[in-house]
């Protein structure tokens, strides 16, 4: 769904456009590499002075202004600076849905916004397409100072690429792939869908693993996923290496739905003791 590969040749002009008190940006819109307008805020945390930054990257139809992408923020900003953002052809953001291909210069601005607000430490937290997100943008943008991640976190991600194999997907890929799919989408999902296929396929997520180290990387997956099953954390996990730590939680469902306050506060929790090792180190 691109006319050309995302994140090869991807930097950022972040801009900033609205101003909170004291000079501090709560509300920008940001402008990727290939010229869309995204919509973003910015929770300064408990330290205004910290130098951690979480940057959330939502899953499909969802954005920065949904009630469990807001939770789930208020729990990291507990902790550290939070930056939202909605993707392109979601919420304010401008252009249309790739499904997890050029919203990779998305994820890529709002990094380097988090780096222009002061922050030098910098972690990207996914969601189901936001997790295939986080898994390339870090494959894609290693040792590139202005966009870089020092860790990253993949919640609910696929592992491949066009995966039909349970009936959410299938519904899924009826929205994309059909012109009455994506007619549906803009009008019930509030998501604009490019109409195009992928020309390239991108890099799919489990290529991407291999290519992030040493980068810190934790893969969090629910047992009872009705999207993508096990298989999928599993195939992310053996590809990383040893270089990935692997939750599989308990009972857990999809996405930012399924992530309860307790656990977000446990990946906040490793989110820290990776930036502390980091600094030991």
């Amino acid at each position: 769904m691109s006319s050309g590969p995302a994140g090869q040749s991807a930097r950022s002009s972040v801009p900033p456009i609205t101003h909170g008190q004291g000079g501090v940006q709560r509300h920008a819109t940001l402008r990727t590499h290939d010229g869309v307008a995204i919509e973003a805020a910015y929770d300064p945390g408990p330290d205004p002075a910290g130098e951690v930054a979480v940057v959330l990257a939502h899953g499909f139809t969802g954005g920065l202004a949904r009630p469990h992408v807001r939770r789930i923020a208020g729990v990291f900003a507990q902790r550290a600076a939070v930056i939202t953002f909605s993707f392109r052809g979601h919420g304010g953001s401008g252009g249309h849905s790739t499904v997890g291909d050029r919203e990779v210069l998305d994820l890529a601005a709002a990094v380097a916004w988090a780096r222009s607000l002061g922050h030098t430490r910098v972690v990207t937290v996914g969601f189901s397409m936001g997790g295939s997100v986080v898994l390339r943008h870090a494959a894609l943008h290693r040792g590139r100072t202005e966009a870089r991640t020092d860790a990253v976190v993949a919640v609910s991600a696929p592992a491949r690429w066009y995966y039909r194999g349970t009936a959410p997907m299938r519904r899924l890929h009826w929205v994309v792939t059909r012109r009455a799919g994506r007619t549906v989408g803009r009008l019930g999902l509030r998501t604009r869908i490019h109409p195009h296929e992928w020309d390239p396929v991108p890099l799919s997520p489990v290529e991407s693993v291999p290519l992030i180290a040493p980068t810190p990387l934790l893969i969090v997956h629910g047992d009872r996923d009705p999207y993508f099953p096990l298989d999928h954390p599993r195939m992310l996990s053996s590809a990383a290496e040893g270089g990935a730590e692997l939750w599989l939680e308990e009972g857990m469902g999809h996405a930012e739905h399924a992530a309860t306050d307790e656990l977000v506060g446990r990946i906040a929790s490793w989110v820290t003791a990776s930036w502390t090792s980091a600094t030991a180190d």
